[in-house]
Protein backbone atom coordinates (compact mmCIF):
# COMPACT_ATOMS: atom_id res chain seq x y z
CA UNK A 1 0.00 0.00 0.00
CA UNK A 2 1.30 3.21 -0.70
CA UNK A 3 2.48 5.56 2.60
CA UNK A 4 1.17 8.41 1.67
CA UNK A 5 -2.99 8.92 1.84
CA UNK A 6 -4.86 10.12 -1.57
CA UNK A 7 -8.19 11.94 -1.34
CA UNK A 8 -10.89 9.33 -2.31
CA UNK A 9 -14.02 10.23 -4.02
CA UNK A 10 -15.84 8.44 -0.80
CA UNK A 11 -15.05 9.44 3.16
CA UNK A 12 -14.64 5.63 3.56
CA UNK A 13 -11.11 4.94 2.05
CA UNK A 14 -9.75 6.96 5.23
CA UNK A 15 -12.16 5.66 7.72
CA UNK A 16 -10.84 2.03 6.76
CA UNK A 17 -7.05 2.85 6.85
CA UNK A 18 -7.98 4.60 10.18
CA UNK A 19 -9.42 1.09 11.55
CA UNK A 20 -6.90 -0.38 10.31
CA UNK A 21 -4.68 1.56 12.74
CA UNK A 22 -6.86 1.27 15.29
CA UNK A 23 -6.91 -2.49 14.75
CA UNK A 24 -3.41 -2.56 15.25
CA UNK A 25 -3.37 -0.60 18.52
CA UNK A 26 -6.06 -2.80 20.09
CA UNK A 27 -4.11 -5.67 18.79
CA UNK A 28 -1.15 -4.29 21.07
CA UNK A 29 -3.33 -3.53 24.20
CA UNK A 30 -4.48 -7.33 23.95
CA UNK A 31 -1.31 -8.57 24.08
CA UNK A 32 -0.50 -6.08 27.20
CA UNK A 33 -3.34 -8.04 29.01
CA UNK A 34 -1.98 -11.33 28.11
CA UNK A 35 1.00 -10.82 29.47
CA UNK A 36 -0.80 -9.42 33.28
CA UNK A 37 -3.27 -12.58 32.85
CA UNK A 38 -2.89 -13.87 36.49
CA UNK A 39 -1.27 -17.39 37.75
CA UNK A 40 -4.48 -18.74 39.19
CA UNK A 41 -4.04 -22.27 37.92
CA UNK A 42 -2.14 -24.01 35.08
CA UNK A 43 -5.73 -24.62 33.43
CA UNK A 44 -6.64 -21.66 33.60
CA UNK A 45 -4.19 -20.37 32.34
CA UNK A 46 -4.26 -22.60 29.07
CA UNK A 47 -7.85 -21.77 28.73
CA UNK A 48 -7.23 -17.64 29.00
CA UNK A 49 -4.23 -18.06 26.70
CA UNK A 50 -6.02 -20.21 24.09
CA UNK A 51 -8.56 -17.77 24.12
CA UNK A 52 -6.42 -14.51 23.87
CA UNK A 53 -4.78 -15.91 20.92
CA UNK A 54 -7.50 -16.86 18.95
CA UNK A 55 -9.10 -13.27 19.42
CA UNK A 56 -5.77 -11.75 18.27
CA UNK A 57 -4.98 -14.01 15.27
CA UNK A 58 -8.41 -15.71 13.33
CA UNK A 59 -10.43 -13.29 11.79
CA UNK A 60 -13.69 -11.82 12.77
CA UNK A 61 -16.50 -14.90 12.66
CA UNK A 62 -18.95 -11.76 11.33
CA UNK A 63 -20.16 -12.82 8.17
CA UNK A 64 -21.00 -10.14 5.14
CA UNK A 65 -25.01 -10.31 3.55
CA UNK A 66 -23.29 -9.00 0.66
CA UNK A 67 -20.18 -9.85 -1.28
CA UNK A 68 -18.17 -7.35 -2.83
CA UNK A 69 -17.59 -6.41 -6.56
CA UNK A 70 -14.67 -4.38 -6.96
CA UNK A 71 -15.33 -2.54 -10.65
CA UNK A 72 -13.03 -1.00 -13.55
CA UNK A 73 -13.97 2.56 -15.12
CA UNK A 74 -12.45 2.12 -18.89
CA UNK A 75 -13.65 -0.36 -20.50
CA UNK A 76 -16.33 -1.28 -18.33
CA UNK A 77 -18.58 1.55 -17.72
CA UNK A 78 -17.17 4.47 -20.30
CA UNK A 79 -14.53 4.44 -23.06
CA UNK A 80 -11.83 6.80 -22.78
CA UNK A 81 -10.48 7.65 -26.26
CA UNK A 82 -7.21 9.45 -27.14
CA UNK A 83 -7.06 11.38 -29.16
CA UNK A 84 -11.49 11.82 -29.89
CA UNK A 85 -12.92 10.66 -32.79
CA UNK A 86 -14.05 13.60 -35.39
CA UNK A 87 -17.34 12.21 -36.34
CA UNK A 88 -18.78 11.29 -32.89
CA UNK A 89 -19.24 13.48 -29.78
CA UNK A 90 -18.11 12.91 -26.74
CA UNK A 91 -20.01 12.80 -23.73
CA UNK A 92 -17.44 14.80 -21.91
CA UNK A 93 -13.45 15.22 -21.97
CA UNK A 94 -10.68 13.85 -19.49
CA UNK A 95 -7.95 16.08 -20.35
CA UNK A 96 -7.50 15.99 -24.07
CA UNK A 97 -9.33 12.82 -24.11
CA UNK A 98 -12.84 12.01 -25.06
CA UNK A 99 -15.47 10.21 -22.89
CA UNK A 100 -18.37 7.81 -23.78
CA UNK A 101 -20.65 6.81 -21.37
CA UNK A 102 -21.71 2.99 -21.51
CA UNK A 103 -25.68 2.34 -22.36
CA UNK A 104 -27.70 1.73 -19.02
CA UNK A 105 -24.63 2.19 -17.08
CA UNK A 106 -26.52 4.28 -14.16
CA UNK A 107 -29.40 1.31 -13.94
CA UNK A 108 -26.37 -1.39 -14.16
CA UNK A 109 -24.91 0.58 -10.85
CA UNK A 110 -28.23 1.08 -9.10
CA UNK A 111 -28.87 -3.01 -9.52
CA UNK A 112 -25.02 -3.62 -8.67
CA UNK A 113 -25.46 -0.88 -4.92
CA UNK A 114 -28.58 -3.09 -4.60
CA UNK A 115 -26.96 -6.28 -4.81
CA UNK A 116 -23.77 -5.54 -3.53
CA UNK A 117 -21.32 -4.27 -1.82
CA UNK A 118 -19.59 -1.67 -4.67
CA UNK A 119 -15.78 -0.34 -5.31
CA UNK A 120 -13.97 1.32 -7.98
CA UNK A 121 -10.33 0.78 -8.34
CA UNK A 122 -9.06 2.08 -11.65
CA UNK A 123 -5.28 2.60 -13.25
CA UNK A 124 -5.74 5.76 -13.74
CA UNK A 125 -4.87 8.90 -11.66
CA UNK A 126 -6.57 10.24 -8.78
CA UNK A 127 -7.10 13.19 -10.73
CA UNK A 128 -8.72 11.40 -13.12
CA UNK A 129 -10.78 8.95 -11.35
CA UNK A 130 -12.26 11.65 -9.35
CA UNK A 131 -13.20 12.92 -12.36
CA UNK A 132 -15.04 10.30 -14.12
CA UNK A 133 -16.55 9.28 -11.00
CA UNK A 134 -18.06 12.82 -10.39
CA UNK A 135 -19.17 12.58 -13.52
CA UNK A 136 -21.23 9.59 -13.71
CA UNK A 137 -22.54 8.78 -10.20
CA UNK A 138 -23.18 12.11 -8.78
CA UNK A 139 -24.06 11.83 -5.12
CA UNK A 140 -24.12 8.21 -5.97
CA UNK A 141 -20.45 7.75 -4.92
CA UNK A 142 -20.95 8.25 -1.70
CA UNK A 143 -22.10 4.42 -1.66
CA UNK A 144 -18.50 3.09 -2.75
CA UNK A 145 -16.80 1.03 -0.04
CA UNK A 146 -13.89 2.82 -1.52
CA UNK A 147 -12.52 4.19 -4.84
CA UNK A 148 -8.82 3.24 -5.47
CA UNK A 149 -6.47 4.66 -7.66
CA UNK A 150 -2.94 3.86 -9.82
CA UNK A 151 -1.37 4.22 -6.69
CA UNK A 152 -2.68 1.51 -4.88
CA UNK A 153 -2.25 -0.84 -8.03
CA UNK A 154 1.23 -3.03 -7.94
CA UNK A 155 3.74 -1.15 -10.34
CA UNK A 156 6.48 -2.99 -12.75
CA UNK A 157 9.29 -1.79 -15.09
CA UNK A 158 7.06 -3.44 -18.15
CA UNK A 159 5.06 -2.26 -20.70
CA UNK A 160 1.64 -3.64 -21.53
CA UNK A 161 2.17 -5.56 -25.40
CA UNK A 162 -1.08 -4.31 -26.81
CA UNK A 163 0.44 -0.16 -26.12
CA UNK A 164 3.98 0.15 -25.43
CA UNK A 165 3.45 3.33 -23.49
CA UNK A 166 1.39 1.69 -21.00
CA UNK A 167 3.26 0.57 -18.02
CA UNK A 168 2.04 -2.81 -16.79
CA UNK A 169 0.05 -3.09 -13.18
CA UNK A 170 -1.51 -5.50 -11.43
CA UNK A 171 -4.54 -4.94 -8.87
CA UNK A 172 -3.72 -7.47 -5.84
CA UNK A 173 -6.93 -8.26 -3.86
CA UNK A 174 -4.62 -8.83 -0.78
CA UNK A 175 -4.65 -5.29 -0.07
CA UNK A 176 -8.53 -5.51 0.28
CA UNK A 177 -8.15 -8.52 2.45
CA UNK A 178 -5.61 -7.53 4.68
CA UNK A 179 -7.90 -4.57 5.84
CA UNK A 180 -10.04 -4.65 9.07
CA UNK A 181 -13.36 -3.80 7.91
CA UNK A 182 -15.82 -2.32 10.33
CA UNK A 183 -18.88 -4.96 9.70
CA UNK A 184 -16.43 -8.07 8.64
CA UNK A 185 -14.37 -9.12 6.48
CA UNK A 186 -13.71 -10.04 2.80
CA UNK A 187 -11.55 -12.98 1.19
CA UNK A 188 -11.54 -15.03 -1.28
CA UNK A 189 -14.99 -16.30 -0.52
CA UNK A 190 -17.13 -12.77 -1.36
CA UNK A 191 -14.92 -10.79 -3.62
CA UNK A 192 -14.71 -10.31 -7.29
CA UNK A 193 -12.89 -8.12 -9.46
CA UNK A 194 -14.35 -7.32 -12.73
CA UNK A 195 -11.77 -5.92 -15.12
CA UNK A 196 -10.97 -5.71 -19.13
CA UNK A 197 -7.66 -5.99 -18.78
CA UNK A 198 -6.83 -10.23 -17.73
CA UNK A 199 -3.17 -9.61 -17.03
CA UNK A 200 -4.24 -6.51 -14.27
CA UNK A 201 -5.45 -10.28 -11.85
CA UNK A 202 -2.52 -12.19 -12.19
CA UNK A 203 -1.65 -11.98 -8.76
CA UNK A 204 -4.98 -12.89 -7.62
CA UNK A 205 -6.32 -16.58 -6.98
CA UNK A 206 -7.45 -17.76 -10.38
CA UNK A 207 -11.18 -17.28 -9.20
CA UNK A 208 -11.87 -13.86 -8.06
CA UNK A 209 -11.68 -11.78 -11.14
CA UNK A 210 -13.71 -11.91 -14.41
CA UNK A 211 -13.24 -10.00 -17.57
CA UNK A 212 -15.71 -8.70 -19.43
CA UNK A 213 -15.37 -7.72 -23.41
CA UNK A 214 -13.82 -3.94 -23.31
CA UNK A 215 -16.62 -1.46 -24.27
CA UNK A 216 -15.89 0.73 -27.55
CA UNK A 217 -18.21 3.90 -27.88
CA UNK A 218 -18.65 2.28 -31.79
CA UNK A 219 -20.94 -0.31 -30.37
CA UNK A 220 -23.88 1.93 -30.06
CA UNK A 221 -26.00 -1.63 -30.03
CA UNK A 222 -23.94 -2.69 -26.81
CA UNK A 223 -26.99 -3.86 -23.81
CA UNK A 224 -24.57 -5.80 -21.68
CA UNK A 225 -25.40 -3.63 -19.19
CA UNK A 226 -29.07 -3.72 -19.55
CA UNK A 227 -31.73 -5.55 -17.66
CA UNK A 228 -30.88 -8.90 -19.28
CA UNK A 229 -27.44 -7.82 -20.46
CA UNK A 230 -25.32 -10.82 -20.22
CA UNK A 231 -23.20 -9.23 -17.15
CA UNK A 232 -26.00 -7.95 -15.33
CA UNK A 233 -27.57 -11.69 -15.52
CA UNK A 234 -23.83 -12.97 -14.61
CA UNK A 235 -23.45 -10.62 -11.54
CA UNK A 236 -27.12 -11.64 -10.78
CA UNK A 237 -26.35 -15.11 -10.57
CA UNK A 238 -23.22 -14.43 -8.32
CA UNK A 239 -25.78 -12.99 -5.84
CA UNK A 240 -27.16 -15.74 -4.75
CA UNK A 241 -24.18 -17.76 -5.01
CA UNK A 242 -22.85 -19.22 -1.73
CA UNK A 243 -19.37 -18.80 -2.94
CA UNK A 244 -17.54 -16.44 -5.54
CA UNK A 245 -14.58 -19.25 -6.57
CA UNK A 246 -17.04 -21.82 -6.70
CA UNK A 247 -19.70 -19.85 -8.80
CA UNK A 248 -16.70 -18.56 -11.22
CA UNK A 249 -15.41 -21.30 -12.30
CA UNK A 250 -18.63 -22.89 -12.81
CA UNK A 251 -20.11 -20.27 -14.86
CA UNK A 252 -17.02 -18.81 -17.18
CA UNK A 253 -17.53 -15.62 -18.59
CA UNK A 254 -15.62 -13.09 -21.08
CA UNK A 255 -12.30 -12.94 -21.94
CA UNK A 256 -10.02 -15.49 -20.33
CA UNK A 257 -8.14 -15.57 -17.69
CA UNK A 258 -4.19 -15.55 -18.36
CA UNK A 259 -2.33 -18.59 -17.18
CA UNK A 260 0.47 -21.16 -17.84
CA UNK A 261 -1.55 -22.08 -21.21
CA UNK A 262 -1.66 -18.64 -22.42
CA UNK A 263 0.37 -17.72 -25.78
CA UNK A 264 1.52 -14.95 -23.67
CA UNK A 265 2.42 -16.77 -20.59
CA UNK A 266 6.36 -16.40 -21.48
CA UNK A 267 6.08 -13.13 -21.39
CA UNK A 268 3.82 -12.16 -18.16
CA UNK A 269 5.93 -15.21 -16.45
CA UNK A 270 8.97 -12.95 -16.52
CA UNK A 271 6.69 -9.82 -15.02
CA UNK A 272 5.90 -11.98 -12.45
CA UNK A 273 9.56 -13.08 -11.68
CA UNK A 274 10.54 -9.56 -11.58
CA UNK A 275 8.22 -9.12 -8.45
CA UNK A 276 9.80 -10.11 -4.88
CA UNK A 277 6.42 -10.24 -3.91
CA UNK A 278 4.58 -12.74 -6.08
CA UNK A 279 4.76 -16.23 -5.45
CA UNK A 280 3.31 -19.02 -7.56
CA UNK A 281 0.81 -21.12 -6.04
CA UNK A 282 1.55 -24.57 -5.06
Amino acid sequence: MPKEGIKSATNTESTVLNEANSGRQVSRRDEMRKLSVSKSSKRKKKVKRKTLRISLVEPPTISLKKKLIVLDLNGLLVDIVFPPPRHRKADATVGRKALFKRPFYLDFLNFCFEKFEVAIWSSRTRKNINYVINYLMGNMKQRLLFSWDLSYCTKTTFKSLENKHKPIVFKDLRKIWDLPWKNGYYNESNTLLLDDSPYKALLNPPCNSVFPHTFSFRNRSDNSLAAGGDLREYLDGLANAENVPEYVEQHPFGQSAIDEKSESWDFYSKVLDSLSTWKPEK
